[in-house]
């Protein structure tokens, strides 16, 4: 390889999960570059004496700006390095890789974009929510629930009521009650389904489904912490049954989701 940067998606955490491109480039790189969510697991794939640099972000805390984080991917691929910037889940998810590319191409520096599985996706799949299924929900909608500056959330409040619609949310946790109140005020029912999932797809996963109206109360007494993805829609009583991964179950969350009707499956395939 030659001097280059390579935005690549690291998926949403378990290694099994990379793309072969991506963990042949994690192996041949002189730097890795990567955010706050890329699991250890991951990271324990990047060859001993390659240059770690850590520009993880978090509410109220940037390790570096994204600025100075545009710049340094500059810098390295000017000395020559062949560098891997590694992102949870996929770079152009509201992974910033936009802004990144942008900046790199302004810049006259060779690029190029690795995708990952999305966190949504893979979440939920691991979680035994699919976002979209046959006679209960007919589409999906990926937002986020954290805005730049901490601002309040400008999201089409009356477009994501569609009982029809399954919401996924990147995010979303501290917001969560601001995204409850939007939902409801906008005349999405208040026992909509809605499943909380706390790193997804790794060996720490933990979820628990429970209605709109109780998803506060339930995230805080559960004691749920970031990375979290939030899936509002009635798929999410799937998980009752579809759930396949070896997830920690608390029994309040096994008592949560035993009171919600389980979803009506109109047949299989799409």
């Amino acid at each position: 390889m030659t001097a280059c940067v390579y935005l690549v998606g690291a998926g949403p955490g378990d290694p099994e999960l990379l793309t072969i491109r991506a963990l042949r480039l994690i192996q041949q790189a002189d730097a890795v570059v990567y955010d706050r969510l890329v699991s250890d697991e991951i990271l324990a794939l990047i060859p001993k004496g390659v240059a770690r640099v850590y520009v993880g972000k978090e509410a109220g805390m940037h390790s570096l700006p994204q600025d100075q984080t545009n710049q340094l991917l500059v810098n390295l691929a000017r000395k020559g390095h062949r560098v891997v910037r590694l992102k949870g889940g996929d770079p152009f998810l509201y992974g910033r890789g936009g802004e990144e590319a942008l900046f790199l191409a302004r810049h006259g520096i060779r690029f190029e974009i690795v995708p990952g599985i999305t966190s949504a996706s893979a979440c939920a799949t691991y979680a035994g929510i699919p976002l979209i299924h046959r006679g209960v929900a007919n589409r999906v909608q990926f937002i986020t629930g954290h805005c730049q500056a901490d601002q309040p959330l400008e999201l089409d409040w009356q477009g994501l009521a569609d009982p029809n619609l399954t919401i996924a949310v990147y995010m979303g946790l501290a917001n969560l009650p601001q995204i409850v109140a939007g939902l409801i005020a906008a005349g999405r029912h208040a026992d909509t389904p809605i499943a909380i999932i706390e790193n997804g797809t790794t060996s720490r996963q933990r979820q628990l489904v429970t209605t709109l109206a109780q998803a506060t109360q339930a995230a805080v007494q559960g004691g749920f912490q970031s990375p979290v993805m939030i899936v509002i829609g009635e798929v999410a009583t799937l998980a009752n049954e579809l759930h396949w991964f070896n997830t920690e179950t608390t029994q309040q969350q096994q008592t949560a989701t035993e009171t919600l009707p389980l979803a009506k499956a109109a047949g299989s395939g799409h």
